[in-house]
């Protein structure tokens, strides 16, 4: 039998687990467009090409994510499915044994040996392969994978962190680029980096710090290559 996951089905659980998938989508976003469009700008070429440049950033970086997060998540789903296939297979090989494996689970998680097997019983008349997905293999409704979903959610959530920057592209002064693109991403990475620790249950002022060191480390190296390959060509 397959080993057992962790229980899903908590819609608290599900929206924390979208909410942290986008600010890490978004947060990929910013960091990416901001350290391209550093890169660029510190090569001292005109400022429509920076924006074209980011917004292209953009563009790619969101296929990219959601492409990747279809592979990965259809993947899931598929695992999900060859679980569901066995399972049904079992239950009309020999219902027995897997009434037996139902009570069996329920009595591990405290429920009185003598209720158990009637608890199974009743939860198989009414639906054997949902009880045996969600209390043997811990899959529900609300963790089963959905490819596209995963993927336009990645997609938009990219989108939208990488507009911040080149907002500030978009407003910056002649001359004062870099540092407000560098400025603003960092405050914004600040955010999201306090929005992920809070929805993780970690210390809000340790995520946003950890973040906004890499989003710093990240701009820095590719405002250095960039000032290099400038100087070179």
């Amino acid at each position: 039998m397959a080993e057992k996951m962790a229980m899903g089905g908590n819609p608290v659980v599900g929206r924390a687990g979208w909410l942290r998938a986008a600010v890490l989508g978004a947060n990929d976003g910013i960091l990416s467009t901001s350290s391209l469009i550093l890169g660029v700008a510190a090569a001292a070429v005109a400022p429509h090409t920076v924006l074209i440049t980011g917004a292209a950033g953009l563009v790619a970086g969101a296929m990219s994510m959601a492409a990747g997060e279809y592979v990965s998540v259809s993947s899931q789903r598929d695992s999900e499915n060859a679980l569901l296939t066995r399972e049904r297979r079992e239950l009309r090989e020999d219902a027995e044994a897997e009434h037996q494996e139902l009570s069996a689970i329920y009595v591990e998680r405290g429920v009185d040996p003598h209720l158990a097997p009637k608890v199974a019983e009743q939860l198989m008349a009414k639906d054997a392969l949902g009880a045996h997905a969600r209390d043997e293999l811990g899959l529900s409704e609300a963790t089963t994978a959905r490819p596209v979903q995963a993927a336009m959610a990645s997609a938009a959530a990219f989108a939208v962190g990488s507009a911040a920057p080149l907002a500030m592209v978009v407003i910056s002064p002649a001359g004062f680029l870099a540092p407000l693109v560098a400025g603003a991403s960092l405050v914004f990475l600040a955010v999201l980096g306090a929005i992920g620790a809070k929805v993780g249950g970690a210390a809000i002022w340790r995520g946003a710090l950890r973040v906004t060191f890499w989003g710093a480390l990240a701009m820095a190296t590719t405002f250095g290559l960039g000032t290099l390959f400038g100087k070179v060509a």
